[in-house]
């Protein structure tokens, strides 16, 4: 498993909890965002989309610069990389005991066929 600080798993973890976070980086997906093209698609305030976006860069996952009065938002995707190697130990571990379930409901069915054809 990837060695990843346990505070930057936790915010980044933390950041991704709040659905307007979450879409605001499906928004930087397609590129950099003023602030104000991120709280457009929200009812919320210029200074609540900032808060969002402070939780985003906290955790690193966004990288917000200035251009005079405009502060521009872009997505840096790495941190979520230590996310995905973390949830791959667990979808190892869920893949394994849905394996062998399949395999305990073959193995069932095989026997339950081999009772009712003698």
């Amino acid at each position: 498993m990837v060695k990843q600080s346990t505070t930057t798993l936790d915010a980044v973890f933390h950041a991704l909890c709040s659905p307007a976070r979450r879409q605001i980086l499906h928004t930087l997906t397609e590129g950099p965002r003023t602030v104000g093209e991120l709280a457009a698609p929200f009812d919320m305030s210029l200074a609540a989309a900032s808060k969002h976006i402070h939780a985003l860069e906290k955790a690193g996952l966004v990288f917000r610069t200035r251009s005079g009065r405009t502060q521009i938002c872009e997505l840096n995707p790495k941190p979520l990389a230590g996310a995905r190697e973390w949830l791959r130990h667990y979808e190892r571990f869920w893949n394994g005991r849905l394996d062998a379930l399949e395999q305990a409901l073959l193995q069932a069915e095989d026997n339950a066929g081999e009772h009712t054809d003698g």
